[in-house]
C-alpha cells in the first residue's frame, strides 16, 4: 500500500529561538481519519484545538521532528538549503524501514520549486520507492502536511516556552514585529547570557549592531 508523507516548517521567520520541521507518514487510506480530526494550517488553529489535534495525531501516527538552533541558522549560508537538508534528514528517517512506494509531500519555503525539489532530491536514501512533490500551500491542500504544520508549530511553541523558563524572562512571540521580542533584543543582543536564543544574522540585530558601531565613531 502507498504511503503518504507530509512535512512543513515553523519558525523560519522569528529572530529568537528555533526553526522546527515535522515530517507525519500514513497509510493513503488513512487521510480521511486525519481530516476527522480537523487537520489544517496550523495558523488557522486555536492554540487549544492545535493541541488536542496534535495528540491524536501522535498517538496513531509515527512522525519525526528536526530543530535547526539559532546558531545552526546563523552558520547555514541558505535558509531554505537548509531546510531542504532538514526535510531530506526527516524523509530518510520515515522512510528508512519502508519497502512501499511513499508519496512525499512538502510545503516548499522556496520561490524556486524545480530547485529546491532538487535539493531535497539529492539527498535522499531510498530514491526508489519516493515520489517527491513540493508545493506552495501543501499545509492548506494536503492534510498529512496539515498534521507535520500543527506537529512542527507545537514543538516550536514548546521550545520558546522552555527558553522563557530556563532564562526566566519573558522575550514575548520571538517574531521580529512583537514589541516584547523588539525590546528584549534592544536591550539584550550584546548580552552573551542570550546568545544562543538570537538569531544574529537577521536584521533585526544587525541593525542594531550597525546603530552601536556608528555611534561609537562619532
Amino acid at each position: 500500500m502507498t504511503k503518504i508523507l507530509g512535512i512543513d516548517d515553523a519558525g523560519r521567520g522569528p529572530v529568537i529561538g528555533p526553526m522546527t520541521l515535522a515530517g507525519v507518514i500514513i497509510d493513503e487510506n488513512e487521510n480521511e481519519e486525519l481530516k476527522s480530526y480537523g487537520v489544517k494550517d496550523s495558523k488557522l488553529l486555536t492554540p487549544k484545538n492545535r493541541k488536542l489535534i496534535k495528540e491524536k495525531i501522535n498517538s496513531r501516527f509515527k512522525s519525526h521532528i528536526e530543530i535547526s538552533s539559532p546558531k545552526e541558522i546563523d552558520e547555514s549560508t541558505n535558509l531554505n538549503y537548509l531546510e531542504a537538508i532538514k526535510s531530506a534528514m526527516i524523509i530518510n528517517k520515515l522512510t528508512k524501514e519502508e519497502t512501499d512506494k511513499v508519496k512525499v509531500i512538502i510545503d516548499c519555503p522556496s520561490t524556486n520549486l524545480k530547485a529546491w525539489r532538487e535539493d531535497v532530491w539529492k539527498l535522499l536514501e531510498k530514491k526508489e520507492i519516493i515520489n517527491l512533490t513540493v508545493e506552495h500551500k501543501a499545509d492548506l491542500n494536503h492534510p498529512t502536511v496539515s498534521a507535520a504544520s500543527i506537529l512542527a508549530k507545537e514543538k516550536r511553541e514548546d521550545e520558546i516556552e522552555k527558553l522563557k523558563m530556563d532564562l526566566d524572562i519573558d522575550f514575548g512571540s520571538g517574531y521580529p514585529a512583537d514589541p516584547k521580542t523588539k525590546e528584549f533584543i534592544k536591550n539584550n543582543f550584546e548580552n552573551k547570557s542570550y546568545k544562543s536564543i538570537i538569531r544574529y544574522s537577521w536584521n533585526t540585530v544587525k541593525r542594531l549592531q550597525k546603530a552601536k558601531k556608528q555611534k561609537k565613531l562619532f
